[in-house]
């Protein structure tokens, strides 16, 4: 497993967890605390969860997969951004703590932009980091422009991460956001890596796959990857499509078959507004 540090200094697996979907159906609960667990067995101990995911259900999941392994797993939440307001972040933050079973959160996001001002969050954040309920703070689905006003607001070096959409048909983070955070950096966390499953059925990476003995998802996650600040969050219900994302972890992809894919899913030519999911 390669390792991505934050900025907090915290040292997390490139490859973790995510829980989007999860939490939705009480019949699927003990297959999806099953997955998380063989998950973290197999060192993808960082997961993402956030209040939205049926609304605190995929917390509780969580919560339920790591009971009495909380030393061994980075935990990682996102807020809703009305309630991203200086008392409400606080409010909601002691909510996902109460569901996840735990007395601090890894990395707290605000999930994406909304009208409460960005200064009046960055204040919840830091006073949840001083009370001790949670140990860093980020943001998701922030592009360029979010990203520089943010940096106005924040002390320096307190958002240690940007959640966005990246996998193979979806690289327009390429042009600008993914540069730019590295040189600040700033973790990217890269949600849906697998486009929620559309790329898998491409003809290049199916092949590519087939060539190398290995499923297209473990192919599609190496390629997301192999940049040294990025950290990949697939979700995955099911074993054998956790063990296949687990394999990642190892891949390397060689200057050939970079360029297949490039040929294939081609990287931005301009710059291109941020996609959202």
């Amino acid at each position: 497993m390669r390792f991505v540090t934050l900025r907090n200094g915290a040292r997390v697996p490139a490859l973790g967890l995510g829980t989007w979907v999860m939490g939705e159906r009480r019949g699927s609960r003990s297959a999806e605390i099953k997955a998380l667990q063989l998950g973290i067995d197999l060192g993808m101990t960082l997961i993402d969860t956030a209040e939205m995911y049926g609304e605190g259900g995929a917390e509780e999941v969580v919560g339920e997969a790591i009971a009495g392994r909380r030393d061994t797993v980075f935990v990682v939440s996102k807020v809703y951004p009305h309630n991203a307001s200086r008392d409400g972040a606080v409010a909601a933050c002691e909510r996902s703590l109460r569901r996840l079973r735990i007395d601090t959160l890894d990395l707290y996001l605000l999930h994406w932009r909304g009208s409460i001002p960005l200064a009046e969050t960055v204040e919840a954040f830091e006073k949840l980091k001083a009370d001790g309920k949670i140990r860093a703070w980020g943001v998701s689905n922030f592009d360029p422009a979010d990203m520089t006003e943010l940096s106005m607001v924040a002390p320096e070096g307190a958002c240690v991460a940007n959640q966005v959409l990246y996998h193979l048909g979806s690289r327009g983070i390429e042009w600008d956001l993914l540069p730019e955070t590295g040189a600040q950096g700033i973790a990217v966390m890269a949600y849906s890596p697998l486009g929620q499953g559309r790329i898998l059925s491409d003809p290049v990476l199916k092949a590519m796959a087939a060539n190398r003995g290995i499923a297209a998802a473990t192919l599609a996650l190496g390629w997301v990857l192999r940049h040294d600040n990025v950290i990949a969050i697939p979700k995955a219900a099911k074993l054998d499509h956790v063990r296949a994302n687990a394999a990642a972890a190892d891949l390397t992809l060689d200057a050939a078959e970079l360029a297949a894919l490039d040929e294939a899913f081609p990287p931005p030519g301009r710059a291109t507004p941020l996609e959202m999911i």
